[in-house]
């Protein structure tokens, strides 16, 4: 279709070609995306993986027996050639690793093939040729802390591969250095450390902190998922099921005639629902609320901003906790909604799933409008007056001005924020589970092992009931397949719809 063409079509008109064309676009995007990865694979070969060969290739034939020597003691070549400290560093480390592997990881790896077989917490060996025990005492196997220390020693073992390599292009870079008469020694180091390196010196500390307690957790739940793990206090061993729990929630009926796989997709176009309709009303409404306020000739602005903010300084638990007690069967809103008929007496209106959600939308953006209202007053006083002025000059109306002024430039510097709120809102905790407890109830069986998920539970709330309120059933396995299902829907649109914001697309056009 032509530029004229459109232009001579009617707005309703415009509006569907312009929502086709984003479909048929996004659709092409994905494709595209799928056809470049041959493409994207063999350049990160070339730039990327191939590079540390090249490097140990050079280190073994163009090095020194000291470089070479790298290979099987780490900063030998740098104590050599007196960087004393670097050296020692990098050897420190394979002693600590290899120390640790014998004593303590192997022993686990070995058993993590199995999880362990020993079941009792504590036994005495038994002969077996007499079959009476030999007074031996030994401790059972527990199958969470081989798990735990099995993935530690593989993330200390690719560390170890990493820092061995590092131990060895360092070498060869000391030495091609002294080939030329540069020297370098323990002073330099330090130096470096709070000069070109010093960004490496202060990223140290939380990218350590990033992957003990984000990173291994993630990939320790990620496994319990391929495991019959339920969280039981005195069950110390579990197996590897392999993807049994997987099929498991998509089978339908086959667990005891539940239809887990209908309540999974109920609970995921909620979720996703929710968190579209969430985002977006407090986005719009907290900006719309901001330009209110912004504009000339408001009196009292302090005093308004100062009223909307009343609902950020008290806790948003304590106001949803007492949300939830004034719509209780005996609450005093409950009551309101039995005079105009909406619910029957004593019934709470939770047990409406259609109004029990409306109520939590509206609720959360009362909540959440304050944010971002004081988000988009900031950002409101930093456009340029004179955009404004010219556009009143060509007679643009103030429709126009916010649509093609305002909402742009908003659009292009809270793109990012305006996802991060969408990822933020499938992962709203606090709002379901204080406000609804997930309800009304799908009515499961808890004994099934999948708790008591609610027409109102986001795919987070379902997570915390099943491993955490489902009494002696619960199913910690079954948890973490719904968290790495989780984790799936948000990378899945964080990395389509990141990579086309604005701010990302176009950062260098910002002025």
């Amino acid at each position: 279709m032509t530029k004229l063409q459109y232009l001579s079509l009617t707005k309703p008109e415009r509006v569907l070609v312009d929502l086709g064309n984003f479909f048929r676009n996004f659709g092409k995007g994905i494709l595209n995306w799928f056809k470049s990865i041959p493409l994207k694979l063999l350049k990160f070969w070339n730039h990327t993986l191939s590079v540390p060969f090249k490097t140990l290739e050079k280190a073994m034939t163009k090095g020194n027996w000291w470089v070479r020597g790298n290979f099987l003691v780490f900063g030998l070549y740098q104590i050599f050639h007196k960087e004393i400290a670097r050296g020692i560093l990098y050897l420190l480390y394979e002693v600590v690793f290899i120390w640790f592997f014998i004593r303590t990881g192997l022993p686990y790896l070995q058993k993590l093939g199995t999880l362990g077989t020993l079941s009792l917490t504590s036994h005495y060996m038994v002969d077996p040729s007499s079959g009476v025990a030999d007074g031996t005492f030994a401790t059972g196997d527990n199958s969470f802390t081989i798990l735990l220390y099995s993935i530690v020693t593989i993330f200390l073992a690719l560390l170890f591969v990493v820092l061995w390599y590092f131990s060895i292009r360092d070498a060869k870079s000391l030495y091609d250095n002294t080939l030329v008469g540069k020297m370098s020694n323990n002073k330099q180091f330090f130096k470096d450390l709070v000069d070109s390196k010093y960004h490496t010196l202060l990223l140290a500390v939380p990218l350590v902190g990033l992957v003990a307690f984000t990173i291994i957790p993630i990939i320790f739940m990620v496994t319990i998922g391929f495991t019959n793990y339920n969280g039981a206090e005195r069950i110390t061993l579990f197996d590897w099921v392999g993807f049994d729990n997987y099929s498991l929630l998509f089978s339908g009926f086959s667990n005891g005639g539940a239809n887990v796989v209908g309540i999974f997709f109920k609970i995921l176009a909620w979720t996703l629902l929710w968190a579209l309709i969430a985002t977006f009303t407090n986005y719009f409404l907290g900006m719309v609320v901001a330009l209110l306020i912004n504009k000339k000739g408001i009196k009292l602005k302090k005093l308004w901003r100062t009223v909307l903010i009343f609902t950020i300084a008290v806790p948003q638990f304590v106001s949803l906790m007492l949300i939830n007690r004034m719509l209780d069967v005996n609450g005093f809103l409950t009551d309101l909604f039995v005079k105009f008929g909406w619910v029957p007496a004593k019934v709470s209106p939770f047990q409406n799933a259609t109004l029990a959600r409306v109520i939590i939308i509206v609720i959360n953006t009362w909540v959440g409008v304050p944010y971002t209202m004081l988000i988009s007053s900031g950002i409101l006083m930093n456009i340029p007056e004179d955009l404004y002025e010219s556009a009143r000059i060509d007679g643009a109306s103030s429709f126009k001005m916010y649509r093609s002024i305002t909402l742009p430039y908003m659009l292009f510097i809270t793109g990012p924020y305006l996802l991060s709120q969408f990822v933020g809102n499938i992962n709203n905790f606090n709002i379901i589970y204080l406000l609804s407890h997930g309800e009304p109830s799908f009515s499961l069986d808890k004994k099934l092992g999948y708790g008591d998920p609610g027409e109102t539970d986001l795919l987070i709330t379902w997570i915390y009931k099943m491993s955490m309120e489902s009494g002696s059933t619960k199913n910690y396995a079954m948890a973490c397949v719904l968290g790495v299902l989780v984790f799936l829907v948000i990378a899945f649109f964080s990395l389509i719809f990141y990579g086309r914001t604005g701010a990302v697309k176009n950062e260098e056009d910002f002025s």
